[in-house]
């Protein structure tokens, strides 16, 4: 389909070092960044932990609990940052020298998300003194309430945006409540959990408990490759906080300073630590940990993620990428079902196309509609909430475009129409809700509604944000070098994407969906680049018709035996 390709706009001036390679000094200036401090990657430029509200209190709580022998159970969230998240908060009070920790995951299909009144009981069955959450929580008053009735203790660590109600916990630490004044809002759940065991170490070292036991205080930076898998298997922002935290793990999983469980998700996926990226993150491992909490139970992905043994870690692994291709095998069923119904769609022209999707099928998998409504909203770019039955109630995942915030959108409906969202939750490009299943057709119709209300013909564009052209001197495997290192590369501060035309030396399928081409810069035709673009459309490409094209593309590196080649990865092409 076609897209528009806008080039970003570079800031007026910068104070970039002129050591800074000009390329570099662009790209980071089309992101907004102007001084070298923004480009700052030590763990001495994190934010500090205190400024973060709620932190102390949290720390103070623990820290009560630990050194009174009380149990502590950590209620985590199903997802990649939910696992990550668990396994950090474990694996760092273990560090402390803490033994009194259990944990405990809402099953997806049996509990649902968050500290529910029914988790909460259920955790009451093995005696917990503390109950502390990781990546959920902010929502859940009525498990706080039960919890309290219960005389638990309650540390709510999240990163959700709240409503507009607080639920009665001991201590929250959320970027994103009220008035906190944390200047990253954009932290995933791990590294809010992380945050909160940086404060907790000080507390214990303030109250003498590593000395007392004849404990050096603890380095905290082998926790930074769980936070690096969390906070890309998320999607969050990349700021500089984000970035800083990512690119340290990333050095640690790159030098095989790793705990056991990544470095066999990394294995079982075909990549290699030395030259992993956060895209590697986010695309080959994080799906095969998200697998666990889709398919089954994620206590296997933070089993994995705990375990010490290389063995026993990688059995754990296979395991999940097996979860993983069940997942799949689902997906195409379903993927195949949705398209069908709406290729009705594509007979219209696309401005008559609704402003908003949703999908529901009762045969659907719980555990696989958000993925459903990410590959609807990347093809009709789109809104998009796909919906499983779940008893008499429908289930329903949410993927928004650019531009469409949608669980601020959810509140909306929710507030116009009291009593037609049973719950909902999540971020500006994510959220999950509830909804009777009799009322399905209601909600669709004022889903279509809010957006409509709310949205201007521009925000339904399909635009491809390039950084410009880039010379043909500029064509070499050491650019790609140099922009691979430059990283973490993500949301909200991707990837470098450049655009340009080529004239076509060759082209053809690989892989039965994927194009492989030989191409030569229009004002370069002696410079040869190989160049793929994956899963195109086989009715259009190849077309041996075509003899020069438009492009956006990344500069990549191809690894294969040993040898680094320069390779260009097409996100869109059109014919000149």
């Amino acid at each position: 389909m076609k897209k528009i390709i806008k080039r970003r706009e570079q800031i007026g001036s910068t104070n970039f070092s002129a050591g800074l390679h000009p390329l570099l000094q662009r790209l980071f200036s089309q992101r907004g960044l102007s001084t070298d401090e923004e480009l700052e990657r030590s763990l001495s430029a994190l934010l500090p932990y205190h400024t973060l509200a709620g932190v102390t209190q949290a720390a103070d709580c623990l820290a009560d609990a630990m050194l009174l022998n009380k149990k502590i159970m950590l209620v985590g969230d199903y997802d990649a940052d939910g696992a990550t998240s668990t396994a950090l908060a474990i694996s760092c009070l273990r560090q402390f020298g803490y033994q009194q920790v259990t944990m405990i995951v809402p099953n997806r299909f049996r509990f649902g998300y968050g500290l529910t009144s029914e988790i909460v009981d259920e955790a009451q069955k093995q005696a917990p003194d503390l109950l502390l959450t990781v990546d959920n929580g902010i929502a859940s008053l009525a498990g706080v309430e039960r919890a309290n009735q219960l005389g638990l203790t309650v540390v709510i660590t999240d990163h959700h945006l709240a409503g507009a109600t607080l639920p009665a916990a001991a201590a929250i630490v959320n970027p994103n409540q009220p008035g906190d004044q944390f200047p990253s809002k954009a932290m995933a759940g791990v590294g809010v959990i992380f945050y909160v065991m940086l404060a907790l170490r000080q507390t214990l070292a303030d109250r003498g408990w590593f000395s007392q036991r004849g404990m050096t205080k603890p380095a905290m930076s082998g926790l930074l490759d769980l936070v690096a898998l969390g906070t890309v298997a998320d999607v969050v922002p990349l700021d500089k906080n984000n970035r800083i935290m990512v690119y340290q793990g990333l050095r640690r999983i790159r030098s095989g300073r790793c705990r056991p469980g990544i470095l066999a998700l990394i294995q079982v996926a075909n990549r290699t630590c030395y030259n992993l990226v956060a895209g590697d993150l986010g695309f080959a491992v994080a799906p095969r940990l998200n697998a666990a909490g889709r398919i089954d139970d994620m206590t296997i992905g933070i089993e994995c993620l705990l375990a010490d043994d290389p063995v026993r870690a990688h059995q754990l692994a296979q395991q999940l990428d097996q979860l993983n291709r069940e997942r799949r095998d689902i997906e195409a069923d379903m993927k195949q079902q949705a398209f069908a119904t709406l290729d009705q769609l594509l007979k219209w022209p696309e401005p008559d196309w609704p402003n908003g999707i949703c999908l529901y099928d009762q045969s659907w998998h719980q555990g696989v509609i958000g993925i459903i409504a990410s590959r609807v909203k990347d093809k009709f770019h789109r809104p998009v909430i796909a919906f499983a039955q779940s008893g008499n109630e429908l289930k329903g995942s949410a993927r928004s475009i650019a531009g469409v915030h949608i669980r601020d959108l959810l509140d909306v409906i929710a507030t116009q129409n009291p009593g037609l969202i049973l719950k909902f939750g999540g971020h500006a490009m994510a959220a999950g809700l509830t909804i009777s299943a009799d009322r399905y057709d209601e909600f669709t119709n004022c889903f279509q509604q809010a957006i409509t209300d709310s949205i201007d013909a521009s925000v339904l564009e399909r635009v491809v944000y390039s950084d410009g052209e880039l010379s043909p001197n500029q064509f070499l495997l050491s650019t790609a070098e140099l922009l691979r290192e430059a990283g973490p590369w993500g949301q909200a501060f991707p990837e470098p994407t450049f655009d340009g035309e080529f004239v076509i030396h060759e082209q053809r399928l690989v892989g039965d969906k994927h194009l492989k081409l030989t191409l030569s810069p229009h004002d370069n035709l002696d410079k040869i680049l190989s160049a793929i673009a994956f899963n195109v459309d086989i009715d259009v490409w190849p077309n041996q018709r075509v003899a020069s094209i438009k492009a956006a593309y990344k500069l990549d590196i191809n690894y294969y035996q040993d040898q680094k080649r320069l390779q260009l990865l097409l996100d869109y092409l059109e014919p000149v």
